[in-house]
């Protein structure tokens, strides 16, 4: 009897349809035991830091600190302030004090439709820009200074650059991405079941009205019609406020501002293969939960409030690993390290090796373990300190091609886990390896650390050398236009310690040279670069007179 019920077991499980062997087959890839990842999210009084954890290491790290103003994902009512050709750009006024960027690829088809949709007219007469690309020629732009758009914020302001706008506007939701002035539905590629993807389209078509499309996210797979009815009737009722409050405006201004910072985590982030998520915070645990039970009831059960004594991160035992997110060399397993320098233009990173004093043979296979072991890390540090732009990698040499193959397709599978879009390009003649990655919002360098006052944000200080050099000038104009001999001079406790160095100190060699009497005083609130003379006589300070 039992071999018969395992016949028929097997019997059954052949007769399965190629949809529910499709659905088992996504089931088993959504979630495998071998790549658990837990959320964890810290509340203090210096911001909020959410972990992503994959196989109880640290995957990514987000920081938002408190006050922050938040824009990607607001959508705006802007003006056309000036066209710039050579750029293939527009500044747009959003209301800011800085004009937000338009570069042409962010118009395509939308552009036009939003002119219609606000009822704004293109001087037909007028040299229109052209913008020219590879995949459809020579396009003209309809753009014009003085002309009322719908914008999206696509990127955070960084630098001396401010935000950077897009006409493609879109509406995310848990399950559905909304695509106003777009036409279509596309399907997640994720979702690879036939049958699945016509009921999801059968869905979205019989509620979506006409010149609007819709993306079905992957997290849609499988989810009841209501559920994604309720997401898609709650995107619509978004766009119809948005609407109507760009037809009653006039001037440049907020017309939708996205979700908060945690929603806005919980909605892209905390998907079906997320195990677990934890929070310290009663206030956020609450605003997760709020909002779950309104989005996705289902995923209740994973949320926690995390009531332990240590923080929540050393419970985690990732505390270490979010402090090599600042550290400008990463150290490697086999005793090598990469170093991180972060450019205007780009970020470099450098690799380096342990110490061999083996022959060739070796040296290409220890150069060959490094770069490998280099590779897994990087990828890691690109998602964690979130660097958007150009990277470039100075790999150690290998003379064999086998091995610079392996390392190009290696790093591109690793990268293939990262949210953000990234290029990855072969090994040049010189061992550098190019990546661009998709830029979004400030690394986390950029939002942890301020410009150095003293060296204007260069990364070094004045040397003491060139600080006396400073000293000597102001003593030397100094005398030139006064008697006065006694004087105090505060500097910096390293310039001090530079001055009074020496059989003859320095100190001494000034007064003799110049016949002036300097007593020293040491300010360690002073920057090195800078000094105050003080007139005894006067009982003034009088380092401006010079």
């Amino acid at each position: 009897m039992a071999i018969q019920r395992q016949k028929a077991q097997v019997t059954q499980k052949n007769r399965q349809t190629p949809r529910q062997k499709s659905q088992r087959q996504s089931r088993s890839k959504k979630s495998p035991a071998s790549a658990k990842k837990v959320i964890a999210i810290n509340a203090s009084l210096s911001g909020i830091r959410i972990a992503l954890l994959e196989n109880n290491q640290l995957a990514e790290l987000l920081w938002e600190l408190p006050d922050t103003d938040r824009v990607v994902g607001n959508i705006y009512l802007g003006k056309v302030r000036k066209v710039v050709p050579g750029m293939n750009a527009a500044f747009v006024n959003i209301g800011y004090a800085r004009d937000g960027f338009l570069h042409f690829s962010e118009t395509g088809s939308s552009l036009q439709s939003i002119l219609e949709f606000l009822d704004e007219e293109v001087d037909e007469e007028a040299d229109l820009p052209i913008f020219s690309t590879k995949r459809s020629g020579d396009i003209t732009i309809p753009l014009q200074a003085g002309q009322l758009l719908l914008v999206q914020a696509v990127r955070e302001p960084y630098g001396g650059k401010g935000i950077r706008l897009s006409t493609n506007l879109s509406l995310p939701g848990r399950l559905l991405v909304l695509l106003p002035f777009t036409k279509g539905i596309g399907v997640s590629r994720k979702i690879t079941d036939a049958a699945e993807r016509r009921r999801l389209r059968t869905i979205i078509r019989r509620m979506l009205p006409k010149g609007v499309g819709c993306i079905v996210r992957t997290e849609a797979f499988q989810q009841p019609d209501y559920l994604i009815e309720k997401d898609l009737k709650n995107l619509l009722e978004t766009w119809e406020q948005i609407q109507a409050k760009a037809r009653n405006a006039t001037e440049p201004q907020l017309l939708h501002k996205d979700a908060s910072f945690v929603q806005t985590l919980v909605r892209d982030l905390f998907r079906s293969d997320i195990h677990k998520l934890i929070v310290d915070s009663k206030k956020l645990y609450r605003e997760i939960r709020a909002y779950l039970q309104d989005i996705a009831p289902t995923m209740l059960d994973r949320v926690h409030f995390y009531r332990g004594k240590k923080s929540l991160f050393e419970h985690l035992r990732i505390t270490h690993e979010i402090e090599q997110c600042y550290s400008r060399e990463v150290p490697l397993p086999s005793g090598g390290s990469i170093v991180f320098d972060h450019t205007e233009a780009m970020l470099v990173i450098d690799v380096n090796s342990r110490k061999s004093s083996e022959g060739k043979r070796s040296q290409e296979a220890v150069a060959f373990q490094t770069n490998m072991e280099a590779a897994q890390e990087i990828a890691r540090q690109l998602r964690l300190r979130d660097v958007g732009g150009l990277i470039v990698i100075d790999f150690i040499d290998m003379q064999q091609e086998a091995n610079r193959k392996k390392l190009y397709e290696t790093m591109k599978s690793l990268l293939q886990k990262d949210r953000a879009v990234t290029v990855v390009f072969p090994l040049t003649q010189l061992s550098l390896m190019q990546i661009t990655r998709q830029r979004i919002r400030k690394n986390i360098t950029q939002i942890l650390t301020q410009e150095c006052p003293t060296c204007n944000g260069r990364g070094t200080i004045t040397s003491v050398h060139l600080t006396l050099n400073y000293i000597e000038n102001w003593l030397r104009q100094f005398r030139q236009q006064s008697k006065e001999f006694r004087l105090l001079l505060t500097v910096h406790p390293s310039v001090a310690e530079y001055l009074q160095s020496g059989k003859i100190s320095r100190l001494v060699r000034l007064m003799l040279k110049y016949f002036v009497k300097l007593n020293l005083k040491v300010d360690p609130f002073l920057p090195v670069n800078q000094f105050r003379f003080y007139s005894i006589k006067q009982q003034a300070d009088i380092t401006g007179l010079v």
